[in-house]
């Protein structure tokens, strides 16, 4: 099921140019509205819940704990609910079980090394032209040194 808005806490990232669902969302799928509701506040809200790929991105990532995304009967059953909370540096999962009362909580590091210090093209060759490029085995090859 497509990720979803609970309008009464979201704050719209407080109007900033972009909202962090909107930042995160791989399909551009969130949007804030054009117009501020009576409380003088815009909301995000998912614009093509049918194209939702539900990656979590939004869930994980909203300030306020705003957006849900309802698993599918086979996967999770109706009553049930998966919620997670973003801290500075871990997510803690949240498994709420159908019968309410069974809760199982796990925790994962957001990442396990300081951001931008990997080089994913250390020990790669680049590109010298487009020939190159259609050559087989040109990046997955070993290393040249040239």
């Amino acid at each position: 099921m497509p990720s979803f808005v609970i309008v009464e806490k979201c704050d719209g990232c407080k109007a900033l140019d972009k909202t962090a669902c909107q930042y995160i969302c791989p399909n551009d799928l969130m949007v804030l509205e054009p117009e501020a509701r009576a409380d003088g506040q815009k909301k995000a809200y998912n614009q093509e819940p049918e194209q939702c790929w539900e990656c979590y991105n939004c869930v994980k990532i909203c300030p306020t704990q705003a957006i849900e995304v309802r698993h599918y009967a086979d996967i999770m059953p109706l009553g049930s609910s998966t919620i997670p909370l973003r801290g500075s540096d871990n997510i803690m999962w949240t498994i709420k079980f159908r019968n309410q009362t069974t809760i199982k909580r796990f925790k994962f590091p957001i990442r396990t090394t300081p951001e931008g210090s990997i080089d994913c093209f250390k020990g790669k060759t680049l590109p010298s032209d487009l020939a190159d490029l259609k050559k087989p085995g040109f990046y997955t090859g070993a290393a040249r040194t040239e």
